[in-house]
């Protein structure tokens, strides 16, 4: 007999008794059954127990939208291409409240709570900072108890899973779908039909309607997201596509064209099979676009039915009303069709006029600007456009005319800057439609997401439409939850925080953490943090065992850098300093060695399948990793590990476990980086440039708790310029570094394009864009002070405390109370 049929199966859906929360897991291993009726291994042992925590989360699911449904407040709606939710299982009970419950109840089945949650699958919804952000975002607008929904694609095969062989990177397709998920609650009822290509018709009274083309549906799935100690949970919606049985052709099936039999069926399951699929191609490109329009109508369609449901009287024309009722916020630039979808809604749909439609428009939607860098602001073929959207190109073009007339009959002085500014760029070569200036040009409201970022965007990327309207641009530095982040992921220096502080208020009151800072000098708590630090430490190594077969000691200092691979964060500098480090350590004596500051470096992240260089990126650093660790003669001074497949749980092991953190990215091109802010959460210290919320994070910590080095923002295009006209030259330790990598001492590899990117003074793939070598010196002498640092275990330990006493500013809580008063108009509305 095992254990699991000991627990007599009894439904209790919102017990918080263990013994009754056991009965309720027993109950949905057998009458919600995926598996078959003898096994209860610790995969079944999951999900019997998500279901059970899925009960809490319907109840208040329910109660809390039946609340909004009556009390009809304005809500937001917050549309991303990305959410990076992470497992949901620890979070959910412990945002609940029902953690040591259902500890004590999993344990009647014989496993631990641990042991069952690690057995989730991260949901593939995202790739990075941008998507893990807005997953940041919903857990705050939860627990601060707002009226909002973030809205999303249900991606079958996200980005990719990452393998690291011999050639490098793998991507395969990710495998979170292949069972199923158990938080997500399939809306039958919630469809809505999604056009593409087609034809614009004008009837005799000149109203034009969009007609013909493929029609898909758009299936609403939900997840639950709990608020922290709150009643209120709220929803992530996923979109997924979906054809109908009459878009099956039978005749053509039974006549053995199976394929074309099929047809609408195949296309709707590519529109979220992946992620960002690659778009090099014309297929690819439309694909991309398609996914951008179905995200935006579906959760349009969505907000105008729920504003006439609430009162059916609005169906008749009360439409002054929707912006003090509903708030639009697009995350980047990916959602921007939302503004030609909501007009085209409006006008052609509910018989809007174009002014009424307009400000109605304006007045809902806004947009958050996440990047400087030229290839992430949006630039669609206008021909692409044309094809696949008709009728929005008229809306996007008539944007475009009236914006043009606005600014001639009222701002003659910019008569010279209307052609950068215009949403269309008519370059006959290659006329695009620029998603971000369609943005500015249409939302009541754009935000940067880190002081610098936002200063960067009013100064130069949106400075001439700064002159037209002034107050349309604001800051909202970002945060993270400190639930996920610090509460959750690291429960030894959590329970420390609590101990001190005396309360564990901090939680959702993150500047409670300035308390620290009396004790920064302490001893005792000196020894409880170097305690739970090395606690942290060990299980990061294991981690790294189980994964890479790498051994790591954890007395040496852990020096982390994990988020996307790309040139401009510059992991391609972090790696040819440990190649430098490792050249001296070759270099020394065995008795100079032992005055060495032990060290391991630890990247993580995926390159992008078509980034030829990031990936090549990838291959340095396990190549490099291959002969370092394999040295003994300097192996105990340095280990360099690339973590692969990077993602939420992985990162929730590597930032409690870390104590030095590299956010190195070229000044000005980082717009705000999420990661740094949970690293310095968990008494993580952070060498870096003057970049991003860096900025404001040292501000906080205190300059002495963190290790600057570089150009600033600037001081970046005047050396671009030094360097184009050849006047930069290059240090010789830059030089040693390449060389080495250039001598093979890595393997047989070409790594020559890789290190001609930093070679020149200009031109495509070189002159070092992100100037590497002109930071590299200073990057290099910073390390040395993290070393001596290091060595003084006191004043690491006081860095370490003063780095979380410090970052209660970067609370995601506090983000969304800004957006919220600042931005959204909306105010909480939590369930009685």
């Amino acid at each position: 007999m095992s254990a699991a049929d000991k627990v007599k199966p009894a439904a209790s859906p919102a017990s918080e008794d263990p013994s009754a929360i056991a009965g309720n897991i027993s109950y949905h291993a057998q009458y919600s059954p995926h598996f078959s009726p003898l096994a209860f291994g610790p995969e079944q042992a999951f999900y019997a127990t998500a279901e059970s925590v899925r009960d809490h989360l319907l109840q208040r699911w329910n109660d809390t939208y039946l609340h909004f449904h009556k009390t009809d407040p304005k809500q937001t709606y917050y549309l991303s291409m990305e959410y990076l939710q992470g497992r949901a299982l620890t979070n959910a009970v412990g945002n609940l409240g029902i953690t040591g419950a259902y500890a004590d109840a999993v344990k009647k089945f014989g496993y631990e709570l641990e042991a069952v949650a690690g057995q989730e699958r991260d949901a593939a919804l995202g790739n990075g900072g941008l998507g893990r952000l807005a997953s940041c975002f919903l857990d705050s607008m939860a627990t601060l108890n707002l009226p909002s929904w973030g809205y999303g694609l249900r991606y079958r095969y996200g980005l990719f899973k990452q393998r690291i062989a011999k050639e490098g990177q793998e991507e395969i397709a990710e495998d979170w779908l292949d069972k199923f998920s158990p938080w997500e609650i399939v809306r039958h009822d919630v469809v809505y039909p999604i056009r593409f290509f087609g034809h614009v018709e004008i009837s005799p009274d000149g109203r034009r309607k969009w007609a013909g083309g493929e029609v898909l549906n758009a299936l609403a799935y939900d997840v639950p997201i709990p608020g922290y100690k709150t009643k209120n949970a709220i929803s992530l919606r996923l979109w997924d596509a979906k054809a109908t049985a009459a878009d099956f052709n039978l005749f053509q099936f039974n006549d053995g064209q199976y394929e074309s039999a099929a047809q609408l069926h195949s296309r709707a399951q590519q529109i979220c099979a992946v992620l960002y699929p690659g778009d090099a191609t014309e297929e690819g490109k439309l694909l991309r676009l398609k996914q951008q329009y179905f995200l935006c109508s579906a959760s349009l369609q969505d907000i105008i039915f729920r504003f006439k449901e609430r009162k059916p009287d609005r169906a008749s024309g009360k439409w002054s009303e929707f912006p003090s009722k509903v708030a639009v916020q697009m995350n980047d630039t990916h959602p921007t069709l939302a503004i030609p979808e909501l007009m085209r809604l409006l006008m052609d749909e509910e018989g809007l006029g174009w002014d009424e439609a307009w400000d109605v428009t304006n007045k809902t939607v806004a947009y958050t600007n996440h990047t400087v860098l030229p290839e992430a602001l949006e630039k669609w073929s206008q021909a692409v456009m044309r094809k696949l959207l008709p009728r929005h190109m008229e809306i996007i073009e008539e944007i475009d005319k009236r914006f043009r007339e606005m600014v001639i009959s009222t701002r003659k002085d910019m008569e010279g800057k209307i052609e950068s500014m215009r949403v269309l760029d008519n370059n006959p070569e290659k006329p695009v439609v620029r998603m971000a200036n369609l943005c500015v040009v249409a939302a009541h409201t754009v935000n940067g997401v880190a002081e610098l970022h936002s200063n960067i965007l009013k100064e130069e990327l949106f400075a001439d439409y700064l002159s037209i309207w002034p107050k349309k641009f604001q800051n909202k530095t970002n945060g993270i939850t400190p639930r996920r982040w610090l509460r959750f992921c690291n429960p030894e220096l959590s329970e420390i925080v609590t101990k001190w502080l005396k309360t564990d208020q901090w939680t959702s009151n993150l500047d409670l953490l300035t308390g620290l800072r009396k004790f920064a000098d302490d001893e005792k708590l000196h020894a409880e943090w170097a305690a739970a630090k090395l606690a942290s430490k060990k299980r990061l190594a294991k981690h790294v065992l189980d994964v890479t077969g790498i051994t790591i000691d954890p007395n040496s200092l852990f020096d982390i850098q994990i988020k996307r691979i790309h040139e401009y964060k510059r992991q391609l500098m972090n790696i040819l300093g440990a190649v430098y480090r490792y050249k001296k350590l070759k270099e020394m004596s065995a008795e100079e060695r032992q005055k060495v500051t032990p060290r391991t470096v630890m990247v993580g992240g995926k390159a992008f399948a078509t980034y030829t260089n990031a990936k090549r990126i990838v291959k340095l650093v396990n190549d490099v990793g291959a002969v370092v660790n394999n040295d003994a003669d300097v192996n105990k001074y340095l280990k360099v590990v690339f973590i692969p497949n990077y993602n939420v749980s992985v990162a929730e092991v590597l930032i409690p476990g870390s104590e030095l953190s590299q956010h190195i990215s070229t000044a000005g091109m980082e717009a705000s980086g999420t990661s740094n802010m949970k690293f310095s959460l968990n008494g993580c210290v952070i060498i870096g440039t003057l970049d991003g919320a860096n900025v404001e994070i040292r501000e906080e910590v205190g300059q002495d708790n963190f290790f600057l080095f570089g150009a600033k923002a600037d001081q970046i295009a005047g050396l671009r310029k030094e360097r184009e006209n050849g006047l930069f030259k290059p240090d010789p330790r830059f030089e040693e570094a390449k060389q080495f990598i250039r001598s093979g001492a890595f393997g047989t590899y070409d790594y020559t394009p890789l290190l001609d990117s930093l070679e020149g003074n200009t031109g495509f793939g070189r002159g070092d864009y992100f100037l590497v070598g002109y930071d590299f010196p200073s990057y290099i002498e910073a390390q040395a002070r993290v070393d001596e640092a290091y060595k003084d275990k006191k004043k690491w330990i006081k860095m370490s405390i003063l780095n979380t006493a410090g970052s209660g500013k970067f609370s995601s809580d506090r983000t969304i109370d800004q957006y919220a008063k600042e931005i959204w108009g909306i105010s909480a509305c939590p369930v009685p």
